[in-house]
């Protein structure tokens, strides 16, 4: 049988609705389907107002209504429950039909289901998509790989799915084999440091200048009309303006400060150690959310520790000016880190990024949308050897980084954790540093383990006796 829906989606959960309610509305027929048939029947009733979507109850009456070749998208907690559903599938599709993974997958399991449904003669996509669920009905980021010939039969769905920039729709074939789903990694761990970049300024100005909830409400909302505009200092300055409907206190100073996190952050780090790319404000802020986990603890030690949390300083326009250039340069660095590490990885995996597309598909829709990224596209053009050195930027970051400076002294001398702050400094320290000190490393290693040493004033790899032998 061949049936008339255009895709069908597996996975009503909230992203899974509201996708299968945005393609709707841009004219598409799509199907739907729940594990728990419950589910579905409750997106029917409190959900659908007219909209051409067709519930099913069985994966056998999903399939039958889709229009050859078969397209279907599984939007199901990444792990176990994406296999159980290839298994299930791949006796009822057939050659050339089309599955695509639209969860946060890690890319190597993308790379192993890609080969898994090779075998069935069957087409593979895993597709990063960003926005949450509000992105996912009115407009996301879409990052798809795999398959070219799988994107082809859902390229002109996605495009119109996703959110509509200046220049083009928030979508892209990202290439081959798992390339989506790592380039949805990077733009996750480019989110944790940005977060974390924003958590720190909001613990300055309230630890060292101790404004209000409704101070930094009025400074966000004006920052967001600045050179650090984005959908994160956007929602930021809403958060801070929410009261607690029962208490009446700012229902930020409610929430506790233990931070959770999915692992899409940690595997950037990861996959950025095994390829030996620094990626210092990603990994602190991966760092830093494991840490205020120990609550406990860390009140514990709170009260046998002495901090300069006492004092304060007067919040003058130079130490906003300071405070807003140390949070642009680390938005900067985060993404040099970023695109640093999807430029090694197309080397490693054979990936063919266009390291200008991605930026230009993070514009609409995702969590990373920001200002910026408009001067990201143009300066990726340029090919520098890192971002932050592009003309677009090298010159802004070089009298940030002064600012910079006092700011995290302030921040020290207070005794305020400022681990992004401090790294994207660092990090840019270093990269411009002719000399560093892994001599001395090296000179080291070659001590206790006789690992050699290359010489600056001739080739070859050298070893020492560094002290006599007894």
């Amino acid at each position: 049988m061949n049936g008339n829906c255009d895709i069908g989606i597996i996975g009503m959960a909230v992203m899974g609705q509201n996708l299968a309610l945005n393609i709707a509305r841009k004219g598409y027929r799509v199907a739907v389907f729940n594990r728990t048939a419950e589910r579905t029947r409750e997106f029917v009733a409190n959900r659908l107002r007219g909209e051409p979507v067709v519930p099913t109850y069985s994966l056998e009456e999903f399939i039958s209504v889709l229009r050859k070749p078969r397209r279907v998208m599984l939007m199901v907690k990444a792990g176990s429950a994406v296999d159980e559903f290839m298994e299930a599938l791949f006796p009822l599709l057939e050659t050339k039909d089309l599955l695509i993974d639209g969860g946060n997958s890690f890319f190597r399991d993308t790379e192993r289901r890609i080969r898994e449904a090779e075998k069935r003669g069957v087409l593979f996509l895993g597709t990063g998509i960003s926005g949450g669920e509000y992105g996912a009905l009115h407009g996301p980021s879409i990052m798809p790989g795999g398959h070219e010939e799988g994107y082809r039969l859902v390229q002109e769905i996605l495009e119109k799915a996703a959110a509509q920039v200046e220049d083009g729709p928030c979508c892209t074939y990202l290439g081959p084999g798992g390339s989506g789903h790592f380039v949805k990694m990077v733009h996750n761990g480019i989110e944790y440091a940005l977060m974390q970049a924003i958590a720190e300024v909001y613990d300055i100005l309230r630890k060292i200048y101790r404004l209000s909830g409704e101070e930094m409400q009025r400074l966000f909302t004006k920052w967001n009309e600045s050179e650090v505009a984005s959908y994160l200092i956007e929602i930021t300055g809403k958060i801070l303006a929410v009261k607690d409907s029962e208490t009446g206190k700012p229902l930020l100073e409610l929430i506790l400060d233990a931070a959770e996190q999915k692992g899409t952050g940690k595997w950037t780090s990861q996959v950025a150690f095994d390829l030996g790319v620094p990626t210092p404000t990603i990994n602190q802020a991966v760092i830093a959310r494991s840490l205020s986990a120990f609550k406990e603890k860390r009140v514990f030690l709170s009260q046998t520790w002495g901090t300069g949390e006492n004092s304060q300083l007067p919040f003058t326009p130079e130490a906003e000016d300071a405070l807003r250039e140390t949070l642009f340069l680390s938005m900067v660095v985060a993404f040099s880190e970023g695109f640093h590490l999807l430029q090694v990885a197309q080397e490693e995996f054979h990936y063919t990024f266009h390291l200008g597309e991605i930026a230009r598909i993070w514009k609409g829709g995702c969590i990373l949308r920001a200002r910026m990224l408009s001067s990201i596209q143009k300066a990726l053009e340029e090919n520098p050897p890192l971002l932050f050195a592009a003309r677009e930027f090298a010159t802004k970051i070089k009298e940030g980084t002064k600012k910079a400076r006092q700011m995290i002294q302030e921040a020290c001398a207070f005794c305020v954790p400022v681990p992004v702050l401090a790294g994207a400094l660092t990090y840019i320290d270093s990269w411009v540093s002719a000399t560093l000190p892994a001599n001395l490393l090296q000179a080291q290693r070659d001590f206790f383990g006789a690992h050699t040493y290359r010489r600056i004033d001739r080739p070859g790899t050298f070893h020492t006796v560094w002290e006599g032998e007894e």
